[in-house]
């Protein structure tokens, strides 16, 4: 790979879609820096294999993406899909995650035993003893929550906790069933007649407008959520 340009992918049922991207650009795109797509890409092509030139035939772009817009569907990779970075990029990444999941634990967990929030330190301290792996794509919000569960083997924690009711429309529920579990602890599910999922949901209280806005996105403002308390 040049170090002039790298590859941004995603998969969409079971196929890759790729762009060629400047790296320095990319970076700054998918790290949510106001910059033009044009800038970004090498070229406006979606490839199936950018290694090797394969492009997307626009059949495959329409159905995965609703759109053979190269742009529009850059836009999408960029976004939701995976980023090649130079291990500078990585490691910049990596540390900016780990500083926002640090802090997203000390906003939102207290110790039971004292009703007062952990220090960023100590939780700092905490996550390399358990060892916890920072992804850079991951979300912040889902991250924590696995970090929240690893380091209740060390480290006293209680989160706020809310109870929703979730109705996914049958066309998205397969899909949205994976994303609920990682936002909290199913307490109660049924499949609905008409393929539609219908959940209980327990999650931290503090993931709330992030898991509507999960859900808005997965669904297209077709879930139905209600608090429960």
């Amino acid at each position: 790979m040049s170090k002039n340009y790298t590859i941004a992918r995603i998969n969409i049922g079971g196929e890759n879609f790729e762009v060629l991207v400047k790296p320095d650009q990319a970076f700054a795109f998918r790290s949510g820096k106001s910059i033009s797509l044009s800038e970004v890409l090498v070229a406006e092509v979606i490839f199936t294999d950018a290694n090797k030139g394969l492009r997307a035939p626009e059949k495959r772009l329409k159905e995965a993406f609703g759109t053979t817009d190269p742009i529009e569907i850059a836009k999408i990779i960029l976004k939701k899909g995976s980023l090649q970075l130079t291990t500078q990029q990585r490691r910049q990444m990596i540390e900016e995650k780990r500083r926002q999941i640090i802090d997203f634990i000390s906003r939102n967990a207290i110790d039971p035993r004292t009703k007062l929030p952990h220090p960023p330190t100590r939780i700092e301290q905490a996550l390399e003893q358990v060892r916890f792996s920072i992804d850079p794509f991951k979300s912040v919000e889902e991250q924590a929550n696995e970090a929240i569960r690893a380091l209740r083997a060390i480290l006293p924690l209680s989160i706020e906790k809310m109870s929703l009711s979730v109705r996914i429309p049958p066309e998205y529920a397969s899909k949205a069933y994976g994303t609920l579990k990682s936002f909290g602890t199913i307490k109660n599910e049924a499949w609905l007649n008409d393929g539609s999922l219908s959940v209980v949901l327990e999650i931290p209280a503090g993931f709330y407008g992030t898991f509507l806005e999960k859900m808005g996105e997965m669904t297209h403002g077709s879930a139905e959520i209600k608090i429960l308390k």
